[in-house]
């Protein structure tokens, strides 16, 4: 890192932090220890005002315990730290500065699923206006996951402004180049990849058809979330945006009701958070656009490329005329798209109106003595209905789920009926095994 030059750090935290011996403890609810913990509409100085109140908490516990501090790390396993420097972030921070004075340090504290508030992504863009292409912006969260990941692909995108309007026209220059090779909005996926994990949601095949050139905007932000995903998408970081839906959504249909409750939110929150992120591409297609166009009259000379007619402007006297949320204000019908869209999605699969009535003909006729046919037929039916599931433990458990829920469906009244009653006392669980066990007991005489 440069001695004498800027480092932009984005902090995506929202949990205040302080060191204590130079290692870091955060405040987090009680029942969120080593969890990710989403502390709702937090701002930078609300974060910073947490952090002031977090030292003086930890101060005066530490005074009132002898000089020690009780914590608990990671693994829930209690702590007693024998403390011999306290220190908040902002201190540890301006001790870095002495050392490296041209370090700009910022809050933009995030929810880990939902998207960042439209004013995060204006917060990050003032913060990179000005700066040159090879400035180096480091980005954190608590272990440099989903939180980190989107402020990355969001200063990404920045850069990419800052390519587009600094060498667009200068690389236009140079005999033999193909400057398309440049663009990430020409940036195709593997078409053999499922529909979700190419992010083709329905809500976001409506942004594309609502956004002034959305595919293009779609594209961009693609490549650059590959780029920050997981090296099998040709990244190098950990967490894979836009495919972890479709992961999270495959692992949704073999869970329980109450794990389906918990999970159901974080996955519409991260189809809102995908969706912004192509949003926020196309506004950022629009200011690079709009940069190269308003270059004062006195400077524009300097930077016009006589082969071209067009300008390459310094990555450091780059302006950006409107703010994200100047832009969403002019597109607010999408802001509604994504509330009621992002829900958009198949839950449950529908079992075939043939296949279910077939199943409910056996078991009205004869449920022991057909029982044999109608777990076949359960099977056979779950077999089409997730053969587009690729073979591996998700799609067992799918089946196996599937089978649970249509037994309990086509049971006769009075079996389902003493079932419903044991499930509702917890005395057994909507599975397969225990269902057919207890509908086919013989009591010993």
């Amino acid at each position: 890192y440069p001695k004498d030059g800027p480092i932009i750090w984005f902090n995506l935290r929202q949990e205040p932090t302080v060191y204590v011996n130079g290692v870091p403890i955060c405040a987090r609810p009680a029942n969120k220890i080593g969890e990710y913990a989403e502390l709702g509409a937090i701002t930078r100085d609300i974060a910073k005002a947490n952090e002031v109140e977090f030292h003086k908490v930890c101060e005066t516990r530490k005074n009132e315990n002898g000089g020690k501090l009780k914590a608990v790390d990671i693994n829930k396993n209690a702590l007693e730290l024998e403390v011999k420097e306290l220190k908040s972030l902002s201190q540890v921070i301006e001790g870095l500065k002495e050392k490296f004075p041209g370090l700009v340090h910022w809050r933009v504290p995030v929810c880990n699923s939902a998207a960042p508030l439209e004013s995060d992504f204006d917060m990050i863009v003032k913060t990179l206006v000005g700066t040159a292409i090879n400035t180096p912006v480091i980005v954190n969260d608590q272990v440099g996951l989903s939180r980190a990941t989107t402020g990355c692909v969001a200063a990404c995108l920045f850069k990419e402004l800052q390519i587009s309007a600094s060498f667009e026209g200068l690389v236009e220059t140079v005999p033999g180049v193909n400057a398309s090779l440049l663009k990430t909005d020409k940036y195709v996926m593997d078409p053999e990849k499922d529909t979700l994990f190419r992010g083709e949601f329905e809500v976001v095949k409506e942004l594309i058809a609502t956004l002034k050139d959305g595919a293009a905007a779609k594209s961009n932000a693609d490549r650059i979330i590959d780029l920050n995903g997981t090296p099998k998408t040709g990244g190098t970081g950990i967490k894979q945006l836009r495919e972890n839906i479709a992961e999270s959504k495959l692992s949704y249909e073999i869970m329980d009701d109450a794990a389906q409750a918990f999970l159901k939110p974080k996955i519409m929150d991260n189809i809102q958070k995908y969706f912004y992120l192509i949003v926020f591409a196309g506004y950022i297609r629009e200011a690079a656009a709009a940069a190269r166009e308003t270059i004062e009259a006195d400077k524009k000379a300097a930077v016009v490329l006589p082969a071209s007619g067009k300008c390459s402007i310094p990555a450091t006297e780059l302006k950006i005329g409107k703010t994200f949320v100047a832009f969403m204000e002019e597109n607010a019908g999408l802001r509604g798209l994504i509330d009621t869209g992002k829900g958009n999605l198949q839950w449950e699969r529908d079992i075939p109106p043939a296949s279910l009535a077939n199943l409910e003909s056996l078991a009205a006729k004869d449920f022991q003595g057909n029982l044999g046919k109608i777990i076949h037929d359960i099977y056979q039916t779950a077999h089409v209905m997730f053969g587009d599931m690729p073979q591996g433990d998700h799609k067992k458990r799918a089946k196996y789920r599937f089978a649970s829920k249509t037994i309990m469906r086509i049971l006769p009244a009075a079996q389902k009926g003493e079932v419903e009653k044991l499930i509702e006392g917890k005395k057994m669980t909507m599975d397969l095994y225990e269902i057919l066990g207890k509908c086919t007991w013989v009591q010993p005489k």
